[in-house]
């Protein structure tokens, strides 16, 4: 059964958050945000638990059931605390909420892009999850015969070029495929797993709004793959 048909969300007021205050030669000043009430009591590693055992359930008995919808969105719709962000593609085989058990309105954080890719605005996405939303988990999830991570294998290995924006998105990729071009195992998979591990290891290093919260044991970021064809969610090391 869904995760939303076993409790009810309670709902939250708004408060205002301070960002962090960002160094400079000249002055260091802070940046306000605006956002929903207080932030969930969800630690990273019940968050991580809770995506797992989701994922158990939508293994064991896939289902979806009729919620209340217009009683989860009221609830709701005054101030969010979701308690995972979740960078994933854009393939319509992927749907977060559904794949993790059945979750409610309010509990994910998601982006999403083909590749499952982090640029500036994936990044600033990330970021505000975490600082101002107060998210304790990001889980960066590739998936099984990605098809931007096919482009990328395919520029490497038969040196294709592709239309408009697609070329430059599949570069983004290019770096996963050609560290694993060459490597024992199906080349897509080894460089789906490669691109979600460098991805996540770029989220928790190169930003330093992530990179200060992961210090301070407040945030964790994963790597993760799904598999289209068995539904489970498997993360990497």
């Amino acid at each position: 059964m869904c995760e939303i048909c076993d409790r009810a969300m309670g709902r939250r007021r708004f408060l205002g958050l301070m960002g962090a205050g960002l160094a400079s030669a000249v002055a260091a000043p802070s940046f306000a945000f605006a956002a929903g009430g207080p932030t969930t009591h969800v630690t990273s590693d019940e968050a991580l638990t809770k995506l797992k055992s989701g994922n158990e359930r939508y293994l064991a008995a896939p289902q979806l059931c009729e919620a209340d919808l217009t009683k989860a969105r009221e609830s709701v719709s005054k101030s969010q605390a979701p308690w995972a962000t979740i960078v994933t593609c854009s393939d319509s085989r992927v749907p977060p909420e559904l794949l993790f058990g059945g979750l409610g309105v309010g509990e994910l954080f998601v982006a999403r892009n083909a590749g499952n890719m982090v640029d500036t605005a994936t990044m600033g996405t990330i970021e505000y999850g975490a600082a101002v939303l107060g998210v304790p988990l990001i889980v960066v999830m590739g998936h099984e015969n990605c098809g931007a991570v096919v482009a990328a294998c395919d520029i490497v290995a038969k040196k294709a070029k592709f239309p408009g924006s697609i070329g430059p998105m599949a570069q983004a990729i290019v770096p996963a495929a050609k560290a694993v071009f060459g490597k024992p195992g199906d080349y897509v998979d080894n460089a789906v797993r490669e691109s979600a591990k460098r991805t996540a290891l770029k989220v928790a290093t190169q930003s330093k709004i992530v990179a200060d919260l992961v210090k301070a044991g407040k945030v964790k970021v994963v790597a993760a793959r799904y598999d289209l064809n068995n539904g489970k969610v498997e993360y990497l090391a």
